[in-house]
């Protein structure tokens, strides 16, 4: 018999990633949340890599952290390695990427939510949702409590409908063997709204001591190390080392003969798997001209002795994998503790969302993460903490935060969802952003921490730390620009050392610094007046010095696209009746309904001639 179980402003359905930065937003921000999870030991799980960012996911944490998320916290304090990608490239594709111990940092999720004010954490399944006659949303359990919120986020993960596949075998079950979320896809269809099926895949796990270390590249860790979050001020010390090994023509001669008994090539796998990060079979099949295909073998964590193979994913049967993983160098005798295999599950299309992440539909519910088409635990959790704020600020008849692509990989991960839509799951790449000079993630405080603070998840003693940095940056960059340096012998040494050109009359230094060949380091020994120590002053610094005409040119593209942006277009508008519209262009109009004529602009299938009759038509509306 079902009964009244209880009622928040703000109830999430799921405690992966994507749920625990909603969660933990709505309630700093004053709203009674609760989050429901089918198993409060998978809270904050990492059913797949045992790591926190990596290239342009590492930009998404920082933005996570400088908005006020959880996501950079968790990730310092349970780090085991860490290191900054693509060093030998320009600074906006510099990312950072942490192995993480995934037990550890699952523990450390609960504990925070269990401990944050305002928030309950329950275990449950989530059986039915719909509106009342009052408006409110009511949530029913498993087992028939019942519960009513103002707002619901759905961050379901790959729970929704979760059926795993290896080989022939198939059987319903969530992420690491977790139960599924079974009813909750028959009550989002009977809602009326858009749901379809993805895929996504792990590798297997192997036994430490079964692996021969003899002759794999070894991967250490950088030093010093950048932590993720602005409020780690002792970010400690890399505890492990990472491997790396290569298939061979051995590897693709066993998937290539079992090819047949993968369920992603018999037909049994309905879902669409992810474009960026494919199962090896995949990777064998679509470029069958590469002689070898990378692999990195990554510790899981200090109290478990569980490999992680990253590279590797399937979905053939478990005999096979044996087969294909024992052809591989260092994995010869390897014992495989958990096999791999792909999951198939339910996800919404994120066009039925406005940038709010709200759906345009169904006031009050929004969905964040694998829930809305996307991929990664970083992803998920940027769109959690966007619900999340807007979740909050609609109950508090505030104005939404609508992060914008040239403030953030965040602002460009939802405008791609919302506008765009995905096909397939959703990877944040930096090739995804028109504005990576300006996005980077050294920065990403300076963008987007006076945007928490406003919104009320910044503290006042990390809003006073910021406000110091701000004016050191400032006080820094004043000083490189008037100090000026005489061309002295020994100035004129360390330029010709580094194959640049010598200086007869004085220089300033920001002139010296704007070489590609010379930076505050080679510079230091004739730079007597420097007292500023701070390394992530000194780096911001020295990228608005170097990058200085790129970024302006940037900062003025930016400014004629926000204001397209600022050209609101009505909820309601009949782009059928609007005369000039290609056919094209008002059935995607219609679609994805664009809250702007920025984003109009973007949508595929919309040409300049459309937008050009869009700006005409707001014209006349507005006369």
């Amino acid at each position: 018999m079902k009964f009244f179980a209880g009622e928040f402003e703000v109830a999430v359905i799921g405690a992966g990633h994507a749920g625990i930065e909603a969660g933990l937003a709505a309630a700093r921000l004053g709203c009674k949340t609760g989050v429901f999870t089918i198993n409060m030991d998978a809270v904050g799980n990492c059913p797949c890599n045992p790591s926190i960012g990596g290239t342009a996911k590492g930009h998404l944490v920082r933005e996570i952290d400088a908005l006020g998320g959880e996501m950079g916290r968790a990730a310092d304090a349970c780090f085991l390695q860490s290191r900054m990608l693509n060093r030998g490239k320009g600074p906006a594709v510099h990312s950072l990427r942490a192995q993480i111990d995934r037990r550890k940092y699952s523990a450390y999720m609960k504990h925070t939510l269990e401990l944050q004010e305002n928030l309950e954490l329950r275990q449950a399944e989530i059986t039915d949702l719909y509106r009342d006659n009052e408006g409110l949303w009511v949530l029913t359990t498993r087992l028939e409590a019942q519960y009513k919120a103002k707002a619901v986020i759905l961050a379901t993960g790959t729970y929704l409908g979760g059926r795993i596949y290896v080989g022939d075998v198939s059987y319903e079950s969530g992420p690491d063997g977790m139960f599924p979320s079974t009813y909750l896809p028959d009550a989002l269809e009977k809602l009326g709204m858009q749901i379809r099926r993805f895929k996504t895949g792990t590798p297997a796990r192997v036994l430490r001591s079964s692996i021969d270390f003899t002759d794999l590249e070894e991967q250490s860790g950088d030093e010093p190390i950048v932590p993720f979050s602005y409020d780690t001020q002792d970010p400690g010390e890399n505890k492990v080392n990472c491997y790396v090994s290569w298939t061979n023509e051995n590897t693709k001669k066993v998937i290539l003969d079992n090819i047949d008994r993968s369920p992603m090539y018999s037909g049994k796998i309905e879902g669409i798997g992810p474009r960026y990060c494919p199962s090896i079979e995949d990777k064998i099949v679509r470029f069958s001209d590469k002689p070898r295909h990378q692999l990195f073998i990554e510790p899981c964590g200090l109290d478990t002795e569980e490999m992680y193979i990253q590279g590797m994913s399937s979905s053939l049967p478990e005999d096979v994998q044996l087969a294909f993983y024992h052809t591989i160098k260092g994995l010869e005798h390897c014992t495989v503790m958990r096999p791999a295999y792909a999951i198939e599950y339910f996800c919404a299309d994120p066009i039925q969302m406005n940038s709010s992440l709200e759906f345009r539909e169904f006031s009050g519910l929004y969905g964040a993460g694998q829930f809305n088409g996307s991929s990664g635990y970083e992803e998920a959790a940027a769109q959690g903490l966007v619900a999340g704020i807007n979740a909050a600020l609609k109950i508090q008849g505030k104005e939404p935060m609508l992060l914008d692509r040239a403030s953030s990989y965040v602002g460009t991960l939802v405008d791609d969802l919302v506008t765009k839509g995905c096909n397939d799951p959703y990877r944040m790449m930096t090739s995804r952003s028109e504005y990576r000079l300006i996005l980077r993630q050294d920065n990403a405080d300076v963008r987007l921490t006076p945007i928490g603070r406003k919104i009320g998840l910044i503290p006042d003693e990390r809003w006073e730390r910021f406000q110091q940095k701000l004016a050191k940056i400032e006080a820094e960059l004043e000083r490189v620009r008037k100090t000026v340096l005489s061309p002295t012998e020994e100035l004129n040494a360390i330029l010709r050392e580094q194959h640049t050109s010598e200086v007869k009359t004085g220089i300033r230094l920001c002139d010296l610094i704007k070489r590609p060949e010379l930076n505050y380091q080679v510079l230091s020994s004739v730079d007597s007046t420097r007292t500023e120590t701070d390394a992530s002053v000194l780096e911001q610094v020295e990228i608005e010095i170097k990058y200085e005409g790129y970024i302006k040119r940037q900062l003025i593209i930016i400014d004629q696209v926000r204001r397209l942006e600022s050209k609101l277009l009505p909820p309601d508008i009949h782009y059928e009746a609007i005369e000039g519209l290609r056919l094209e262009a008002r059935e995607k109009l219609s679609k994805v309904r664009p809250e702007n004529i920025g984003q109009a602009a973007r949508i595929s299938g919309v040409s300049p001639a459309d937008i050009s009759v869009l700006v005409i038509y707001l014209s006349t509306l507005r006369k």
